[in-house]
């Protein structure tokens, strides 16, 4: 009995002395992730100030859940992801800082999680150099800490992808089997489509690997992240076929539509290029885009002589669908559209800069080392330059709608009140009015409903200076307030 004891203790021992130095190995390992975690994070608070006013997107998923302004119409493309993610702030507080600061927050512990999730695929090395390139973006610092469903569908990417890798590479623990379902979640529960076409290559991959378990819980993931759009594709649009129908309109159109230009023209700082006009940005600004494919190409020879093909693989042709839509399907451009494609691109693109400047001998080292620092230094320098012109012209824009509310306010429109025509969903939040529209693709009211509505409460029409009023509203009188035809309703 007592050597039976002392081989339980010797065996108790063997198994956990190694802990102790793995533990500290792995913290060690997770510190440089943490710092640029905490870079990130600031970055957005110094770079997008937390004054930066909501945008109209924004305001479409906050009014969802707030009690201070009237719910905004809920167009059919759009999920109740965003809506979830900001309703612990938002519920309570107007504060548009407050928020600001909850969502830098939130996305700096998102990249500090996501990119944990490729440890052991990547040196850390080349993770800390992915993430930053990633997070250096100006239109990641720009929708960081903003309401907005792209960045996070990327940081749904980055988790189910890296767990993906992990759990082929023998780790399928639960914890990495949770973090697959995890990320697909986050990614349907942000924007169901996007989700599907980044999915698409781990779903055919565990499924002409026969790797059961894998896709059960990557469609267990998917499927539990979009329930609530398939639901309320049923209670408010007729259907799932309908609501897709429908979404597909609202953007012009689904089909076979080349885009590559107009995403070559939003990398200026262009929120939304919808129709995509005007010269495109200077080549310093779009340089990168066109390094990306190079440089990922190279990644992926490295990973081939390494004999690691799959990480690296994989991870490319998840953002190949990803961006597929976006560059071919649609007929306008966002940058932040092609955010996922552009996170799953990162780490690749970062193995391959590491080869670029560690593989040369002699003196040739420093000289690549101090190429590579170079061209990253350029590339930053025009993310900051491009994030500072976006901030600035969307700080304007949204002053200006709360200066048109306030003059709304002075001629007798508050609320509770009714805003229809041009910009009725942003000036409508700032007013604090609902916003309706007889057409287009926020069509929520009727010419009846406005004329009934106008009976008992403060109603006005907006119009660009100069422009035609609809029927209802010509012989209402006209305030000129900030290039905007204001007409209001005789009051009840």
């Amino acid at each position: 009995m007592p050597e039976g004891a002392n081989a339980i203790l010797v065996g108790r021992r063997r198994r956990e002395q190694p802990a102790g130095p793995r533990a500290a190995s792995g913290a060690r390992g997770s510190r440089p992730l943490a710092a640029l975690a905490v870079v990130f994070t600031l970055a957005q608070l110094a770079l997008v100030r937390p004054v930066l006013g909501l945008g109209w997107d924004e305001i479409v998923y906050v009014s969802q859940v707030t009690s201070h302004h009237p719910a905004a119409f809920f167009s059919a493309p759009r999920s109740r992801g965003v809506s979830l993610l900001v309703a612990p702030v938002a519920s309570w507080s107007s504060s548009v800082p407050l928020l600001r600061v909850y969502l830098a927050l939130l996305s700096g512990i998102a990249l500090y999680l996501a990119l944990r999730c490729w440890r052991g695929l990547f040196p850390i090395r080349v993770l800390v150099v992915g993430g930053a390139l990633f997070a250096s973006l100006w239109v990641t610092l720009f929708y960081g800490p903003q309401a907005m469903p792209n960045y996070w569908v990327a940081i749904g990417a980055l988790i189910s992808v890296g767990c993906f890798l992990r759990a082929r590479a023998g780790r399928s623990s639960p914890r990495v089997l949770w973090g697959i379902a995890a990320g697909a979640a986050l990614m349907a529960w942000m924007r169901p489509t996007d989700a599907v076409y980044v999915a698409v290559p781990l779903l055919v991959l565990a499924l002409v690997r026969r790797h059961a378990r894998l896709l059960f819980v990557l469609m267990a993931g998917l499927a539990a992240g979009a329930v609530p759009w398939v639901i309320e594709a049923y209670a408010g649009f007729g259907g799932l076929g309908e609501r897709l129908a429908e979404a597909s309109r609202i953007q012009g159109g689904l089909g076979w539509q080349i885009a590559v230009d107009d995403q070559l023209r939003s990398l200026g700082g262009r929120a939304l290029c919808r129709p995509c006009t005007g010269p495109m940005p200077t080549p310093l600004v779009t340089l990168w885009w066109f390094a990306l494919p190079v440089l990922a190409g190279l990644g992926l020879a490295v990973a081939v002589r390494a004999g690691r093909a799959g990480r690296t693989l994989v991870p490319l042709a998840c953002a190949a669908t990803a961006a597929l839509p976006y560059l071919f399907m649609i007929g306008y451009a966002a940058p932040r559209f092609l955010q996922p494609a552009y996170a799953l691109l990162a780490i690749p693109v970062a193995d391959a800069l590491w080869y670029l400047v560690r593989t040369p001998r002699g003196t040739w080292r420093p000289v690549a080392a101090a190429v590579v620092a170079l061209c990253l230094a350029g590339h930053l320098a025009a993310q900051l330059a491009v994030v500072h012109g976006a901030v600035s012209r969307n700080i304007d824009s949204r002053r200006d709608w709360d200066r048109t509310a306030d003059a709304l306010h002075r001629i007798g429109v508050r609320p509770p009140c009714l805003l229809t025509g041009h910009e009725a969903i942003p000036v409508g939040y700032y007013t604090g009015c609902s916003s309706g529209a007889t057409s287009g693709n926020n069509e929520n009211i009727t010419v009846a409903g406005i004329l009934r509505t106008a009976d008992r409460l403060p109603v006005a029409h907006l119009a660009p200076a100069g422009g035609t009023p609809p029927r209802y509203a010509r012989s209402w009188p006209v305030h000129r307030i900030s290039g905007l035809d204001v007409r209001v309703a005789p009051g009840p």
